[in-house]
């Protein structure tokens, strides 16, 4: 992974967590269970994979109390509440570590305009482009090739990777991710059919991002026709992902990769949107709605819960047992064929 080496107690020192043996093991790296060598901490978190306890290789396992005493019989473990929680945390101590730092100024090759504010630690890559009355926090990092257009912000700490370009008036806040292809800004798809054709309606308004938001690879998120598309705090898109103009995203909401929304939806806070899954305009889900991969939600949904299926879709228990009907509908028709014959 790395040349990156520490000590078992040095991870403890830094992320908790209780350790069973072997506190002057060395770490190299970190791995899956089954792919696991002499120099790597590994983590189990789904009961699916606990066979896999008694065969890794691994230095260091990270487990739940239940599981204390089958991993410590087999070496060195760390025993936490939460051992995907603890392997997350372990992995952005150890990327802190082991990734090239910042390289802070201006590259060559960068235009940026007298009129644009840059904090303080920032880093602007080769070809980037900051065009005038842009702003810059502190630290922030941005890749070759971006675009920060006219009036657009950039919070401190935030990093755009390589070819993102963050349109005229939009802002995402601090301690921000947005990888490569990535587009905030673009126009809302807004046209009043005519007689001749479409008119464009110009998209006059912005895209607002809060703190803590990492957006994947080629996600689009679209500028509002009048008011901002808004993406709140603590939100996670994934690649690939397309937010139409005028969406409201709440706190700490997650969707997978190929999701769509539609323009002027709402959807409400600690939500989930599984990869795939469309949801039509101007319809609003209420805080805590967890949507199952490749659904289309056609109307607003009020109550928290999980729901699935493609036409129609509904609540999820209710939706498994009529797809479970629907996979014997050919043989009740052959049975009501033999019942009608007789």
């Amino acid at each position: 992974m790395s040349s990156t080496t520490v000590a078992l107690s040095e991870l403890i020192a830094a992320l908790g967590g209780d350790l069973l043996g072997g506190a002057d093991i060395r770490i190299t790296g970190i791995a899956p269970l089954d792919e696991a060598g002499e120099g790597s901490i590994a983590f189990l978190a789904n009961p699916r994979y606990q066979a896999q306890l008694a065969t890794t290789r691994a230095a260091c396992v990270i487990v739940a109390p239940a599981l204390a005493d089958a991993a410590s019989a087999r070496g060195a473990a760390i025993v936490t509440p939460d051992p995907y929680l603890y392997f997350a945390r372990l992995t952005q101590w150890w990327a802190a570590r082991s990734r090239p730092a910042a390289t802070e100024g201006v590259h060559p090759s960068a235009i940026v305009s007298p009129d644009a504010t840059l904090g303080q630690g920032v880093e602007i890559g080769p070809l980037a482009v900051i065009e005038a009355h842009a702003v810059i926090g502190d630290h922030a990092r941005i890749g070759a090739h971006c675009i920060v257009e006219r009036g657009a912000a950039v919070g401190e700490h935030t990093r755009l990777a390589p070819r993102v370009v963050l349109g005229h008036g939009c802002r995402i806040g601090a301690r921000g991710i947005v990888h490569s292809g990535v587009v905030i800004g673009a126009d809302g798809f807004g046209f009043a059919p005519s007689k001749d054709g479409y008119v464009k309606i110009e998209q006059l308004g912005a895209v607002t991002i809060g703190d803590d938001v990492e957006i994947g690879a080629n996600t689009c998120i679209d500028r509002g026709a009048l008011s901002d598309t808004v993406i709140e705090d603590g939100v996670k898109l994934d690649n690939l992902i397309q937010i139409a103009h005028n969406v409201h995203i709440g706190r700490n909401t997650a969707m997978a990769g190929c999701a769509a929304v539609a323009g002027s939806t709402t959807i409400g806070a600690n939500c989930t949107i599984g990869g795939a899954a469309n949801i039509i305009g101007h319809l609003t889900l209420a805080d805590g709605v967890h949507i199952s991969a490749a659904t289309t939600v056609t109307r607003s949904i009020p109550l928290p819960g999980v729901y699935s299926g493609p036409h129609p879709f509904e609540e999820n228990s209710s939706w498994q047992k009529n797809a479970a009907t629907l996979r014997q509908l050919h043989t009740l028709r052959d049975r009501v064929r033999a019942l009608e014959k007789k």
